[in-house]
């Protein structure tokens, strides 16, 4: 079992990083190991969502400068685990959006800290419909790139007719995939750790959830409550150390 301490001028906060995802674990550990983090800074917070860091463009970055595209030159493969999910205190991969990345690579070296909320049932059982509707998405999307040359040929030959009859297709078969493949929706897990301790379910399935913190959930409360600047970047830098501790 892995643990990185993860310091900074408001507290330390231990994480725990799971085996499940054995290629986010030893990279992390590389990079903390590497000193890769030490003098980044947590460059993107939102209040009741998250906090972000591991931008190596944040290292002495001059104020106001924007953050947040930065890497460590290389992607990783997705490891999104059902049974993994975006809890409070859940150590996750930033990643590019589905547009560009559909296989939902994790970036090499960002990383974020879920905060999330309390949910009520009635926020749940939307939390559901709307993971249904990103199944739906998700899989309409990878029909798109299926047929990316073809649709790259229509809109090249201005075949607007063509264009919305294959939409068209691709929507009906996109809604019989769904029908005889439900998406699952929340589990009872699930249900009740965003219904007593909080998260972020709308973002399950869609991030790789890599680790959690172990020690320390009052100092990511603290950093999450930070008065944030353009960009949601801190209005006062807050700069981390990381080292393996097990």
């Amino acid at each position: 079992m892995a643990k990185v301490k993860i310091e900074t001028s408001l507290g330390n906060i231990i994480v725990r990083l799971y085996d499940e995802t054995p290629v986010h674990r030893d990279n992390f550990l590389k990079l903390a190991n590497d000193g890769f983090y030490n003098g980044t800074l947590f460059h993107r917070v939102i209040k009741n969502f998250m906090i972000q860091g591991g931008d190596p463009e944040s290292k002495g970055a001059p104020a106001g400068k924007q953050l947040g595209s930065g890497d460590a030159g290389y992607t990783l493969p997705a490891e999104i685990k059902p049974g993994l999910f975006h809890k409070r205190g859940a150590l996750a991969a930033a990643r590019l959006g589905d547009e560009v990345n559909p296989k939902r690579d994790s970036s090499g070296c960002q990383f974020y800290i879920v905060w999330g909320e309390v949910m009520n049932a009635g926020k749940l059982a939307q939390m559901d419909k709307q993971m249904q509707m990103q199944a739906e998405q998700s899989y309409f999307n990878s029909l798109v790139q299926q047929h990316k040359a073809e649709i790259l040929q229509l809109r090249k030959n201005r075949d607007q007719q063509g264009l919305m009859a294959l939409q068209d297709h691709l929507i009906a078969e996109t809604k019989a995939y769904c029908r005889e493949n439900p998406a699952q929706g929340l589990t009872a897990e699930q249900k009740e750790v965003y219904s007593t301790i909080g998260g972020t379910p709308f973002l399950d399935g869609q991030y790789t959830v890599f680790g959690e913190v172990e020690e320390g959930l009052d100092i990511v409360e603290q950093i999450q409550n930070v008065a944030t600047a353009r960009g949601d970047r801190p209005k006062e830098d807050i700069s981390m150390t990381v080292s393996v501790i097990e």
